[in-house]
């Protein structure tokens, strides 16, 4: 694994032969399992300039958030592996583009209790493989206003949306504007809606880094086989 990996998080991501996979990260502009640029399609709109803010993390649902590490690296994948294995998969039932806080979305039709707990459970048995925050990553998460609960998560967990603020979602946008949403969505109905089109799972735990190139690539994924 390359040394300049400097912060880690657990993601969801589908399996990179999927319709899905592919999809994302030409739409996104990043395929992170490849760790490779990908040409954007023609869809009518300027999806370089659309995507800018989500492209360095690639196609991705947050799980637990980029966090350095209070550890070696392998002691942190050898956590992260023995967790998948005693979890079960998380049924995510049909997943729809949706707008969410003014950018483009993927989340479920209605989030799974089950699928809240299991981020949950996971936040929680990873924290101590989390580096303390600093100063400055304090600063920079309440530039968003937290609420006070918030704020207590960012605390205890070292982020704000985690166990009942958690809202699973894969960005696909950065902020847009009314006119600009509403093209966007056609756009993402016609390239995402066949990908969509069936059940989706969390079946693995996907590792990712932060490279030197200061995007995330998947570094692993762990089965969920409990």
């Amino acid at each position: 694994m390359p040394a300049d990996f400097q912060r880690f998080a657990i993601y969801y991501t589908p399996a990179a032969d999927s319709v899905f996979a592919r999809a994302g990260a030409a739409w996104l502009g990043w395929d992170a399992a490849q760790g490779r640029a990908v040409p954007h399609p023609d869809l009518g709109l300027d999806l370089a300039t659309l995507t800018e803010t989500p492209r360095k993390y690639g196609l991705h649902g947050t799980l637990t958030p980029p966090m350095r590490l209070a550890c070696p690296v392998p002691a942190f994948l050898k956590a992260v592996e023995t967790l998948a294995a005693d979890m079960d998969p998380v049924p995510l039932g049909r997943l729809q583009l949706r707008p969410m806080d003014g950018f483009l979305a993927i989340v479920p039709d209605a989030q799974p209790r089950a699928l809240t707990d299991a981020a949950a459970r996971i936040v929680q048995e990873l924290d101590p493989y989390r580096a303390a925050l600093t100063d400055h990553d304090l600063a920079r998460r309440r530039k968003a206003g937290l609420s006070a609960r918030q704020d207590a998560l960012l605390l205890r967990w070292g982020y704000p949306y985690v166990m009942d603020e958690f809202r699973f979602h894969i960005t696909l946008s950065g902020k847009c504007a009314p006119a600009q949403m509403a093209d966007a969505l056609r756009a993402a109905h016609a390239w995402f809606d066949p990908a969509l089109a069936q059940d989706h799972h969390l079946d693995a735990l996907c590792v990712f880094g932060e490279g030197g190139d200061g995007r995330f690539h998947l570094l692993t994924r762990f089965a969920m086989r409990g």
